[in-house]
């Protein structure tokens, strides 16, 4: 399956991120938890360069916490900050705020030596899109301060928006990179919503889909769709899930249309369970 998907939105997007970054302090880069390395915009730290960085791993509520255990060790290890966080039970967020506050210590001291007075520490948030960016400001702010969606390309414009602990934040719309190299990045981008659908073959995306939930996480699958046979071949499986669902169309054919959106919509909502498709 080739995917390929950077609206001209995106370009805008990146020149904007390069233009703003003289004014912020720090940058959030958000990823996937359940995804960190596909949801990684390799683009991202040419465009900071030395500014400091806090890598938050979002989501943790649908991935696999063992792993993710492991993810936090593994950017650890290469000298990353780097924070689990759940932006729907705050979850990570006050570890958030103190390592941005932290890490801008040093430069207000020195405005403080200067006679100057300090003034809020300045954030950007940089990500792929539906990485989860306004619900997390939203937590930050402790005020529904941005709309929130379950689809890319819910934020449009850059904002400046007031956070606890005395911060400012810059939101950013979701951003991809041009040209993804590695068709298994593109592949778990669309499984995440990072990709929009409506440009998908949905049909073919949910039978990958399952196809690797079958080989890697069998047991979940076999829960949530209460299978209870054994299939050698995932179309099987698929019409297995069909039928238990009523997705039937007249003449007893299967709705393959609808099962496939049952069937993203379901793991990305963490309903067949807490899944991580990376591991470090």
């Amino acid at each position: 399956m080739n995917i390929n998907w950077y609206p001209g939105h995106m370009k805008k997007t990146r020149e904007l991120i390069k233009e703003q970054l003289k004014l912020v302090d720090v940058v959030y880069e958000l990823l996937d938890a359940r995804i960190p390395l596909s949801s990684k915009n390799p683009d991202i730290d040419g465009i900071i360069g030395d500014k400091p960085k806090v890598i938050i791993l979002n989501k943790i509520d649908l991935a696999d916490p063992q792993i993710t255990s492991r993810w936090v060790n593994y950017f650890k290890e290469k000298g990353m900050t780097v924070i689990p966080v759940n932006t729907i039970t705050g979850e990570g967020i006050r570890q958030v705020i103190e390592e941005s506050q932290k890490a801008i210590k040093e430069k207000m001291d020195a405005l403080i030596k200067k006679g100057r007075k300090a003034r809020p520490a300045r954030i950007m948030i940089a990500g792929i899109p539906n990485v989860g960016k306004s619900s997390l400001i939203n937590k930050l702010a402790g005020r529904k301060s941005t709309q929130t969606g379950d689809r890319p390309g819910v934020t449009k414009g850059k904002q400046w928006i007031r956070l606890k602990g005395d911060m400012e934040l810059l939101d950013t719309p979701g951003i991809l990179w041009p040209k993804f190299e590695d068709p298994i990045v593109a592949q778990n981008l669309a499984f995440s919503g990072a990709i929009k659908d409506e440009i998908m073959d949905t049909e073919t995306l949910a039978y990958k889909l399952l196809e690797i939930l079958w080989n890697d996480h069998k047991e979940k699958v076999i829960e949530r769709y209460k299978i209870n046979e054994e299939y050698n071949s995932t179309i099987d499986i698929m019409d297995h899930i069909s039928r238990n669902r009523g997705c039937i169309l007249k003449g007893d054919e299967i709705d393959y249309s609808r099962i496939s959106n049952i069937i993203l919509d379901e793991f990305r909502s963490g309903k067949i369970g807490r899944i991580s498709l990376e591991r470090p």
